[in-house]
């Protein structure tokens, strides 16, 4: 039986970070995981959830602060799910990641020694973002702050992020410091355009309303903007008027594209429609320039991709007569960052739209010696792939947060390249993969990369030495 009860509040000391940004306590062995504490707080928490083998809390009382907290910069930091970690020291944070990414190793993986070294960190804390996704929502929370004030508000319209754990409830977001100080005033301002017209949010549980997302996408190094309106149906009235508001009051947006999505999934993909600019951006990581269409994937945070696809590359170890493969290419970002040190890159990608886009970037940076095929790696990369294209010397994956498919690593287990690097946004993932690998591959290296601070997430990227038979 459970030591711990739901609806009790307990009195902790927290010991260590736990899995997903929640902190670790224990009752007479009885394991706590606490959402909002840190290492070294002692706490009172509200038990959610109590299981057989462990309860789930949420911090009540901060009773004694840790030393290992700072003050968050953003109003909404306790309530948002934007960040989780804004009251960690960000050295702490560090820690915390390069614990988890061994932790991973251990528990998914299976691996009883794994050298985990410090955390490549950001140089910039705050504003790295180079994309952010907000929602409309006619249901609007309100933190306590607000309801504090006694104020009314409006809460029939919001624009901003989900609460955690909250599938209808949006914050309305007045600050954030995520992506830039212009990007926070630029959803103000289109907050007031928007309202003043009368349009509509989206309402999840009605399914109705015109206003659905507001993604942003920045190019940190060119200075390029887009702005991609997600809404229920095409109005080419509105965008005029839209058109010619930002046109007028926020020069910086260099295209506008409005994304039409009719269903009730509230994934943020549809038919884009350019209204004006050229419908794309670009960005640059290293000396190559990359063109972002607007639902492609590119990564999050420009100064640390380039940072990561250096540790990618040196652990290649890259020798001019080499065939790299890049598996789960996407843009192709990786495999053209590399194509100079290679005779040849082969990348391979599930998503069409993404394959298209790897061309256009492999012409771009006069690539030319880069292929990229469409397919799902499971059917695609098999031995008729490899008779097209010639063995690899060097393979490199950064797959989706689901890692691997067990095809995928059973043909890589089969074919054995030298070299193997593995890139991943989630350690579990990649442990339990190159678990299932022990017998062709041993770990030679590793090295995480802080992508985004404030977050309890990271890429960690691992060199694999080949077993030989």
């Amino acid at each position: 039986m459970p030591t711990l009860k739901r609806g009790q509040t307990v009195e902790l000391d927290i010991e260590k970070f736990a899995d997903k940004g929640k902190s670790l306590a224990r009752v007479n062995g009885y394991v706590v995981f606490v959402e909002g504490a840190v290492p070294g707080d002692r706490v009172q928490a509200y038990i959610h959830r109590a299981k057989k083998n462990y309860a789930e809390a949420k911090l009540d009382t901060l009773i004694e602060p840790s030393d290992l907290r700072t003050e968050p910069r953003c109003r909404y930091a306790d309530t948002c799910g934007g960040c989780a970690w804004q009251h960690v020291d960000y050295a702490a944070q560090l820690d915390a990641k390069r614990q988890s990414v061994e932790e991973a190793f251990l528990h998914q993986g299976g691996f009883q020694s794994v050298d985990v070294p410090p955390v490549i960190g950001a140089e910039d804390t705050f504003y790295y973002r180079n994309k952010m996704d907000f929602d409309f929502s006619a249901d609007r929370w309100l933190t306590t702050d607000e309801i504090d004030t006694g104020k009314d508000f409006d809460t029939d319209f919001a624009v901003g992020l989900h609460v955690p754990g909250n599938f209808f409830k949006v914050l309305d977001l007045q600050e954030c410091h995520l992506q830039s100080a212009w990007s926070a005033q630029f959803v103000n301002a289109l907050r007031e355009f928007v309202k003043a017209k009368g349009w509509a949010p989206w309402d999840i549980r009605n399914h109705e309303g015109y206003l659905r997302h507001l993604v942003i996408r920045e190019g940190k190094r060119t200075g390029e903007t887009m702005v991609n309106l997600v809404t229920n149906g095409y109005d080419a009235e509105r965008m005029e008027a839209l058109a010619d508001f930002l046109q007028a009051e926020q020069p910086e947006v260099t295209t506008l594209v409005n994304t039409i999505h009719t269903g009730k999934s509230q994934n943020p993909q549809g038919d884009p429609r350019v209204i004006f600019g050229p419908g794309v951006i670009h960005d640059e990581i290293g000396p190559h320039r990359f063109e972002i269409r607007p639902g492609a994937f590119f990564q999050t945070n420009t100064a640390q991709a380039e940072r990561l696809y250096e540790v990618a590359r040196d652990f290649a170890d890259l020798r001019p007569n080499d065939v790299l493969y890049d598996l789960y290419c996407g843009a192709g970002t990786i495999g053209i960052f590399m194509a100079e040190g290679v005779q040849k890159v082969v990348g391979a990608e599930l998503v069409e739209s993404a394959v298209e886009s790897a061309r256009t970037n492999a012409a771009l940076n006069d690539a030319d010696n880069c292929t990229f095929e469409a397919g799902d790696l499971k059917t695609l990369f098999t031995d008729d792939f490899v008779d097209r294209h010639g063995r690899p010397d060097v393979l490199i994956v950064d797959p989706p947060r689901a890692g691997m498919h067990k095809d995928v690593v059973a043909q890589i287990a089969a074919l054995r390249p030298e070299r193997f690097v593995y890139v991943s946004c989630n350690p579990q993932t990649q442990a339990r993969d190159l678990g299932r690998l022990r017998e062709a591959y041993r770990i030679d290296a590793m090295q995480p990369v802080d992508m985004f601070p404030h977050t309890p997430h990271i890429e960690n990227v691992v060199r694999l030495a080949r077993v030989e038979a």
